[in-house]
C-alpha cells in the first residue's frame, strides 16, 4: 500500500513539475481545476470502438434534426426589435453543424440520450449561433453522433478516428438535405467549432468542385482553427476578402486584445476573416462599423463530470443587439477583440484571453446582416 502511495506521489510530483511552467498560458486558454481534472483523469476508460456507438440516426424523420422550418425550435428566436424571414418560403437554406455539447467521458460519441444536458445544450446552439441565420434562410441542423470533447483531449490519431467515425453523420445528413429538402435552392453552410472541423471535409469532399458550388452563396465556418493548409484542398472555394464575395468561406477564432502581441505560434498558419470588416485579415475595424453584439440565452451546461441528466433549461426572446460594442483585429492568425473583463459576455467567454464562447454572440448582428447581405447579392445576380 505504501508503495502504491508513493508511486502515486511522485507522479503527481513529475505532473506538476511538467505543468507548472505552462499554468499561466493554459489559464489564459481557458484552464480551470474541473478542466484540469477531466483532462487527467476523464474520459472514456477504453479505447475508441465504433461498434459501442448507437445506430446512426434515420434524418428522414424530424426527430433527427435540432432545426428544421417545420417545427418551432430553438434557432427561430431572434433579438428584440429584429425581424426573422418567412422560414417555409424562403429562397435559401442554411445547414448548420453544431459545436460539440457532449462533455462526458462516458462514450466516446453522443448516444443521443432524447433527455440530456447534452440535447439542450444543442437547443442553446440554436438559440444563440444558428438563429443569426433566420433572417435570410431557411435553417436545417441535423442531430449526430457528435464526438465527446474528450477526444480533443488524446492523440490526434484518436481525434482523427473519433472524428472521422462521426463525419459519417455529417454527410449523411446533408446528403438527406440536398436530396429532400432543398429542392435546387441556393445555400450556406454554417457551423461551429467541432462542427467547423467536419465542415471544412464537407466543403472538400461534397461540395468543391461539384455541381453544387454554384449553388453554395457561401460558408460561415466559425471557431476550431483552420489551418490555411486545408485551402490547398479546394479548388473553386477561397477565404472571402469583402463582405459581398460569393462561394468562399470565412472562419476566425475569437480572443482578448490584451494578447495581441503574446506569442501563439499554433494559431500562426490559422485563417482569420475579420466579422466587421469582412477582410481576409487586415487592419482593426472601426467601431461604428460594428452591427452589434447579442447576449447569450440559457445556460450552456458545462458539466464534465457526472451523470448527462436534463437540468430543465429553457430559452427565451433574444436581447436587443448592442450596437457599436467591439472592435477587431486579425494578427497571427486569431481576431483580437476589445476586453470583456467585467462585462457579462465575460462569464461564457471562457477565459480571460480565449473566447472561444464568443465567437458568435460578439458579432452575432455582423453574421446577420452579412448573410442578408450575401443572400441578396447571389439572388440578384442569378436574376440578371
Amino acid at each position: 500500500m505504501k508503495k502504491t502511495l508513493l508511486i502515486f506521489a511522485l507522479f503527481f510530483l513529475a505532473l506538476i513539475a511538467w505543468v507548472f511552467p505552462y499554468i499561466d498560458e493554459l489559464r489564459h486558454q481557458g484552464l480551470t481545476f474541473e478542466t484540469a481534472y477531466g483532462y487527467f483523469f476523464g474520459g472514456p476508460d477504453h479505447p475508441f470502438n465504433r461498434d459501442d456507438a448507437v445506430p446512426q440516426l434515420d434524418y428522414s424523420k424530424e426527430s433527427s434534426w435540432a432545426s428544421l422550418p417545420l417545427i418551432e425550435d430553438e434557432a427561430d428566436l431572434i433579438p428584440a426589435g429584429e425581424e426573422d424571414i418567412d422560414q417555409l418560403n424562403s429562397k435559401v437554406d442554411v445547414f448548420f453543424v453544431h459545436p460539440t455539447g457532449y462533455l462526458k467521458g462516458h462514450t466516446w460519441t453522443d448516444p443521443l440520450e432524447k433527455e440530456s444536458a447534452t440535447k439542450e445544450n444543442t437547443q442553446w446552439m440554436m438559440a444563440n449561433q444558428a438563429s443569426a441565420y433566420n433572417g435570410c434562410c431557411s435553417i436545417y441542423a441535423p442531430h449526430y453522433r457528435q464526438a465527446s470533447i474528450y477526444s480533443y483531449f488524446g492523440t490526434d490519431e484518436l481525434r482523427e478516428e473519433v472524428h472521422a467515425f462521426v463525419y459519417q453523420d455529417v454527410q449523411k445528413s446533408f446528403e438527406y438535405f440536398i436530396n429532400n429538402f432543398s429542392n435546387g435552392r441556393p445555400f450556406i453552410i454554417a457551423s461551429h467549432s467541432q462542427g467547423t472541423h467536419h465542415s471544412i471535409r464537407l466543403l472538400a469532399e461534397e461540395i468543391d468542385g461539384t455541381d453544387l458550388y454554384s449553388r453554395m452563396v457561401g460558408a460561415y465556418i466559425i471557431g476550431g482553427t483552420i489551418s490555411k493548409d486545408k485551402m490547398n484542398e479546394m479548388n473553386e472555394i477561397s477565404i472571402c476578402d469583402s463582405p459581398t464575395q460569393l462561394g468562399c468561406l470565412v472562419h476566425w477564432d475569437t480572443y482578448n486584445v490584451n494578447y495581441l502581441n503574446r506569442e501563439m505560434p499554433i494559431y500562426k498558419n490559422n485563417i482569420c476573416v475579420n466579422p466587421i470588416t469582412w477582410k481576409n485579415e487586415g487592419a482593426i475595424s472601426n467601431l461604428v462599423d460594428a452591427k452589434g453584439a447579442v447576449y447569450v440565452s440559457g445556460e450552456f451546461a458545462l458539466d464534465f463530470t457526472g451523470d448527462d441528466g436534463p437540468k430543465g433549461e429553457t430559452f427565451g426572446p433574444l436581447e436587443a443587439p448592442l450596437k457599436q460594442y467591439v472592435q477587431a483585429q486579425c494578427k497571427n492568425g486569431l481576431l483580437f477583440v476589445t476586453d470583456q473583463t467585467g462585462t457579462r459576455f465575460q462569464a461564457f467567454g471562457g477565459s480571460e484571453g480565449n473566447y472561444h464562447g464568443l465567437d458568435y454572440a460578439l458579432f452575432y448582428m455582423d453574421i446577420r446582416e452579412n448573410a442578408i447581405l450575401k443572400v441578396k447579392t447571389y439572388l440578384d445576380n442569378i436574376s440578371k
